[in-house]
């Protein structure tokens, strides 16, 4: 393992992984279909990414193809899962001897007596370490009890009952999930003293009152005729927070129409240290997703249909996705950030279908926490109406 350099500043010529430039083309892409829907919006790109990619192990023929193409995995399927495997290593490398605290699980669970491909289940606990372990789920409420206290345990009781009441039944034959917590500490910490409630304008004509947090240092900024971009390290500065601030207060909308892997790259590119008068507000999100839809649009049709192939995963080829469900949660304060998401794909029978410059966030703007060596988005989000 490379040792963790503290202090150690980003350099602006910075490419990411295939893997991690693939899991942002898809988190982009999700986010351009999810932002039709009002209000704020908040998911960890990196769980759902994960989830899936345990789920597309056991997939074959045009599945696969399709599965491959929405979460723009280019790599060949050894070098994908290894790749994960790396990823997930090089995150554990962050957590260690680190202030903040960064940690992600994999866990499958199939129905008792069900028979899974001895190869499949060897792939997922080896490059995702997934703990496998059997359940009942005619009895869905008690499979159901043991999948979210499983879930709520892994994202220290920040996302509960992620799997809610008539998802599972007699037809479910296995579930796959990925949680993933992370707790950080700013690198240099706003003063609670210089917190004071101050007016966000939700719509240019619009405004709620929040606790608006300030400081002063000198941070990674960059900006241009529409918008400024700031970069605010976590301890360690393995990981960061990347805000996009429109300079409307309406601009959101046309920020996220360009917002694509390629733009986002640029951006961060062209950061460069500048003082900064910081304003920023305290906020909380806690943000449930059901992606079934989403992903159908996006193209991953077979998927979820009679014509599914997951034969790689069960010999008799008799499953199909019948859920992808994902439920996140960001509180940021003056401290730092603390964020946790789950990610759980329900597996069913086919029988069925189932300079001195003021940045002063004061209306809406989009934001992530990327992990800064390899580029990774590990949760993504907009805020309209912090209050």
């Amino acid at each position: 393992m490379n040792q963790i350099i503290e202090n150690e500043t980003p350099k602006n010529t910075f490419e990411p992984d295939p893997l991690a430039a693939g899991n942002t083309k898809f988190a982009l892409d999700l986010y351009q279909q999810l932002r039709e829907n009002p209000g704020n919006l908040f998911f960890s790109p990196y769980s759902i990414s994960a989830a899936l990619a345990m789920t597309l192990a056991g997939a074959g023929g045009n599945t696969l193809k399709q599965m491959a193409e929405v979460l723009a995995f280019s790599l060949t399927d050894e070098a994908l899962h290894a790749g994960f495997a790396a990823l997930n290593a090089r995150l554990e490398e962050v957590q260690t001897g680190s202030p903040n605290r960064l940690m992600i699980a994999n866990a499958l669970w199939p129905q008792r007596g069900y028979k899974l491909r001895r190869t499949f289940r060897s792939l997922v606990k080896k490059h995702y370490g997934v703990k496998i372990k059997a359940l009942d789920f005619a009895d869905s409420d008690n499979a159901r009890a043991v999948i979210n206290q499983w879930v709520e345990d892994k994202t220290e009781s920040k996302i509960k009952d992620l799997i809610g009441q008539g998802v599972l039944n007699h037809l479910t034959r296995l579930v796959l999930a990925n949680a993933i917590y992370f707790k950080g500490t700013w690198q240099d910490e706003f003063d609670p003293g210089l917190t004071s409630e101050q007016p966000f304008q939700t719509a240019p004509d619009t405004e709620v009152p929040v606790q608006m947090m300030h400081q002063k240092l000198s941070l990674r900024y960059t900006e241009d005729e529409t918008l400024q971009v700031l970069e605010i390290p976590y301890k360690g500065r393995d990981l960061s927070m990347v805000i996009l601030l429109p300079r409307e207060p309406d601009g959101v909308d046309h920020l996220e129409k360009l917002l694509t892997p390629a733009q986002l790259t640029e951006w961060i590119a062209t950061l460069e240290e500048t003082e900064v008068n910081v304003s920023l507000p305290r906020f909380n999100i806690s943000f449930p997703l059901r992606l079934d839809d989403t992903l159908k649009s996006l193209g991953m049709v077979d998927a979820f249909s009679g014509n599914s192939d997951f034969s790689a995963m069960q010999e008799d080829n008799e499953l199909k996705i019948g859920a992808v469900l994902h439920k996140a949660y960001v509180d940021v304060n003056e401290e730092g950030t603390e964020a946790a998401a789950a990610t759980a794909v329900v597996m069913v029978t086919k029988s069925v279908s189932f300079m001195t410059v003021d940045f002063i966030a004061d209306h809406p703007f989009i934001f992530f926490v990327r992990e800064n060596n390899t580029g990774s988005l590990l949760f993504l989000g907009r805020l309209i109406n912090p209050a």
